[in-house]
């Protein structure tokens, strides 16, 4: 159950509301390549509108490192995002400063404004208290709806939550409830998959999900490391040198529940054009070559737990996918997750790419919006944007 009051909770007719929204979008061209996270925020957006709040919406869009830069300006969201909800969207030239002030000001009941982008600010990162007051002047209320932005402690995210009555959008709600729910009381059996680079960037998403899965599978960089702390030759594979005790750890204290790869895609060198061939983990990664993707027998025995599953949970790819030809096995294990009967949680960018090159994410159950904010809470930590939130009684 989610803890926090959400928009139901609170009083918005007539009121200006301050909601900070994830509009980190891609931008090609000057349009938005994508609208997914537009679109995420429409039940928020479409609720307050509907009761009677005129919205100020806040968001960031990359890192143009705490000063206005063109290539980074939401602009080009205005037009999708009335588009979207049916209705005018004005534009703010800043975040928070004169123009944001007097266009906030003026909004009646069934506005929008949009706020350039609070990172053009630098108090936005810093979580400066100034900013955050500025940001905070504009509305009589706050709502988040960022999930993707949860796990960081910036003005527009946490601060303002200090000087306004500060409540939970629907998308982030969701996302906490969900994801909170799988750890805590999952259908079971709970097979998790996790791809990636690095051990170290999921050290604290394995000490937590270990003791709550009955299987983890591994892919990707992650696996190599594994593979080499039991003594496999992984050729020049990404292999994390610095954290083989910690795979030596977990593979003693967890060995039964970890899956690990029986065989890989390997290549002579980084390239969609590199020569490639399949190889046992059993003869080793040959010298000079490097494996970039799980291979056909690990998707083989990867598939019966995906299949059995009573939940699942999904984070990472299982290849270098951003090149075709070591993209097989995560959409493979894509396509097995779609066709799995238990319940489906997937979340990283790339693993959601599968998803939408196979045309296959509207057979997922919850497909997370955030990235670190989803590893931090599957490590089971707090979101600093949420603690912030008033408590339901």
């Amino acid at each position: 159950m989610f803890r926090k009051k959400t928009v139901r909770d609170i009083a918005i007719e007539g009121r200006t509301v301050l909601v900070r929204v994830d509009f980190n979008v891609p931008i090609h061209e000057g349009r938005v390549a994508d609208d997914t996270r537009i679109r995420a925020t429409l039940p928020t957006l479409t609720y307050l509108l509907e009761h009677g709040a005129a919205l100020v919406l806040a968001s960031h869009l990359g890192r143009p490192k705490g000063r206005p830069n063109p290539a980074f300006s939401l602009r080009p969201v205005v037009e999708p995002l009335a588009a979207r909800l049916g209705r005018p969207v004005q534009f703010a030239t800043d975040p928070a400063g004169p123009d944001a002030q007097a266009k906030a000001a003026a909004l009646q009941p069934g506005q929008v404004l949009l706020l350039e982008n609070t990172r053009f600010d630098p108090g936005e990162t810093r979580n400066d208290p100034a900013f955050a007051q500025r940001l905070a002047s504009l509305a009589q209320v706050f709502v988040n709806d960022a999930f993707g932005t949860a796990h960081r402690l910036h003005a527009s995210t946490v601060g303002v939550a200090r000087y306004l009555p500060a409540v939970a959008g629907f998308l982030l709600a969701k996302e906490v409830e969900t994801i909170t729910r799988l750890l805590e009381d999952p259908a079971r059996p709970l097979v998790t998959i996790l791809g990636g680079a690095k051990i170290s960037d999921k050290i604290k998403v394995l000490h937590n999900l270990l003791p709550r899965a009955e299987r983890l599978l591994i892919g990707g960089g992650m696996a190599n490391t594994f593979l080499a702390a039991q003594g496999y030759r992984l050729g020049a594979s990404l292999v994390e040198a610095q954290a083989r005790e910690t795979a030596i750890a977990l593979l003693e204290t967890y060995g039964e529940k970890i899956v690990l790869p029986v065989d890989f895609i390997v290549a002579d060198r980084f390239a969609a054009d590199a020569q490639t061939r399949r190889v046992p983990v059993s003869e080793g990664v040959p010298e000079g070559w490097m494996a970039l993707d799980i291979g056909p027998e690990t998707v083989e025995r990867f598939a019966p737990f995906i299949r059995e599953a009573g939940s699942i949970i999904w984070n990472g790819p299982l290849g270098v996918f951003e090149l075709a030809p070591f993209a097989r096995g995560t959409v493979a294990v894509a396509r097995l997750v779609a066709e799995s009967p238990g319940f489906s949680l997937v979340g990283g960018g790339d693993s959601v790419a599968a998803l939408h090159q196979a045309g296959l994410a509207d057979r997922i159950d919850h497909i997370s919006t955030g990235g670190g904010a989803t590893l931090k809470l599957l490590a089971g930590e707090p979101l600093p944007a949420v603690e912030v939130l008033e408590d339901k009684p």
